[in-house]
């Protein structure tokens, strides 16, 4: 009765965590850029100091969904995706080098040009500054040309270009401030082969249907482990009272 209680009890637990990770990815539906967690769920062996004859069960999440997500066209010069295969390069709030699929970029105050989420954009010596100008252009390698103040429509000047990388996935993963790290926290190289495409930002790649589906699974499980937890309750109150008429 014990062992059923603990594995139930485990169950239950385990479950909870599980459905944290797809309300995660259903919060992210409209996020830019956002690829999805993956979960699943195996059986552990408890050690100690006897034989490891019980087991709890573990949700652990293996791995992240790298499929790309569909492209949105926003027209916007300064919004960017990776039009295939990999990544565009940003600086992490410790300085570290982070990856990011999509980017609607923006050039602050002090001439920085930045994602979204506020992190500067890397070039090839660190991150891009931009001079005061007219107007932005990104070229599908990368490269980032203005028009400076006070120059003619055809004088255009080229500033950086943008640090795009393409690692194998197996060497990636995705953080807990939501952005890609290699996994041995050092800095990819340089691709010259991924393109970018302007005008347009990448969608998440969550698929609604399958996490709420999950979702749905998870909570019948759950209701399946509090089930097994309340029999194994009435069968020990059960024992209790036999041995009290014994």
């Amino acid at each position: 009765m014990d062992k059923m209680l603990y594995v139930a009890m485990t169950g239950a637990s385990q479950n909870a965590l599980a459905q944290k990770a797809h309300a995660n990815n259903l919060a992210n539906i409209s996020t830019t850029g956002f690829q999805r967690d993956l979960e699943q769920a195996r059986s552990m062996p408890v050690f100690g100091d006897s034989f490891p004859a019980r087991a709890y069960a573990m949700t652990e999440r293996p791995a992240t969904d790298f499929s790309p997500g569909s492209m949105v066209e926003t027209g916007r010069d300064l919004d960017v995706a990776i039009g295939g295969d990999g990544f565009i390069a940003v600086q992490a709030p410790d300085g570290s080098e982070a990856y990011v699929r999509t980017a609607s970029m923006n050039i602050d105050a002090l001439g920085v040009l930045r994602a979204s989420n506020g992190m500067p954009i890397m070039g090839n010596g660190g991150p891009i500054a931009v001079p005061p100008e007219q107007k932005v252009e990104v070229g599908e390698d990368g490269t980032i040309t203005i028009r400076a103040m006070g120059e003619g429509p055809r004088v255009m000047a080229e500033v950086d270009r943008i640090k795009m990388v393409n690692p194998d996935l197996k060497t990636m993963t995705k953080g807990l401030d939501g952005l890609i790290h290699t996994s041995n926290g050092q800095p990819a190289v340089a691709d010259a082969n991924v393109k970018l495409v302007s005008g347009f930002l990448e969608s998440s790649n969550v698929n609604a249907v399958e996490e709420m589906t999950s979702v749905l699974a998870l909570s019948r499980q759950f209701e399946l482990h509090i089930k097994m937890m309340t029999t194994a309750k009435e069968g020990d109150e059960a024992m209790a009272r036999v041995l009290q008429v014994g």
